[in-house]
């Protein structure tokens, strides 16, 4: 799944691609991806739109138009590929925008679970899920202390908080795992059994590790690519993700993997050692 900074560089890519064009027409191939304004409606409401500029909170894409704001969400395998001539349609190609210049901004997904919802001008903060998010993950906007309260409040492992997106937005599989390593904290601690200074750590490893990935323009992993068709390369960063028998860059220890919620975790079980304390 495109993590924030998959987003953020998708983000960059568009502005850099498709800034000032006017929507002449919508495709919509797969109507499911749109959530509203009905499909008809929608791509009505879009013809003769011009994109203005692009914003990102969390994992949400926001295209910023004459008379709305277009959310966009890629899950799992969303992206976005743009076409100044000679566009190549496949099965995976289910929204296309077709600029008045000729040239068209494709929205493919090969497991269709990507969303789109069209609002009014500057209303995304209204959003139901852009509401639920936690701040993004700045020194100036994600605050230690408030970061802490939250901890201590949750009983839930530290791994599946982190990527529930309220404490702190833009985490997923990948950066939750490489953070709790820099901080040396095992994925299933209780939230809040974290140590003062453990949390300390782990605010820094958020930010430190989010900040990297997206000066190197994500991770990736199987089929991430951002706007300009270019893969990231923050891959060659990992020191846990993805890099089970492999020696921690620390302490030699084998890295290994678990399920934690559900999800696959990598961690170092020497680093990393559950803790095995009273709930503070």
């Amino acid at each position: 799944m495109p993590e924030l900074p998959e987003v953020e560089t998708v983000r960059k890519g568009l502005a850099s691609l498709v800034l000032n064009k006017t929507i002449a027409s919508v495709d919509v191939r797969w109507p499911r991806i749109i959530e509203s304004p009905e499909v008809p409606m929608f791509s009505a409401l879009l013809k003769g739109q011009q994109l203005l500029g692009f914003d990102r909170r969390g994992k949400f894409l926001i295209f910023k138009l004459t008379d709305y704001d277009l959310i966009s969400h890629l899950r799992m395998e969303g992206k976005y590929e743009f076409f100044a001539n000679e566009p190549i349609i496949d099965k995976h190609t289910h929204i296309i925008f077709h600029f008045t210049d000729g040239s068209q901004l494709q929205y493919h997904d090969v497991r269709k679970f990507g969303r789109m919802t069209l609002v009014d001008k500057d209303q995304s903060n209204m959003y139901k899920g852009i509401q639920q998010l936690g701040p993004e993950p700045k020194p100036e906007l994600f605050l230690l202390p408030a970061f802490e309260r939250g901890l201590k409040k949750a009983k839930k492992a530290i791994k599946p908080l982190l990527l529930d997106q309220k404490l702190v937005t833009g985490l997923g599989n990948i950066y939750v795992d490489e953070a709790l390593w820099e901080a040396k904290i095992h994925p299933e601690q209780p939230a809040n059994t974290l140590t003062s200074d453990e949390i300390v750590l782990l605010h820094a490893a958020i930010i430190d590790v989010l900040d990297r990935a997206v000066k190197a323009g994500g991770t990736t992993i199987r089929t991430y690519l951002n706007a300009l068709g270019e893969a990231g390369k923050f891959q060659q960063s990992l020191h846990v993700y993805g890099q089970t028998g492999n020696p921690c860059p620390r302490c030699g220890t084998p890295i290994v993997k678990i399920k934690v919620a559900q999800r696959g975790t990598h961690f170092c079980p020497h680093c990393q050692q559950l803790q095995m304390r009273d709930f503070l």
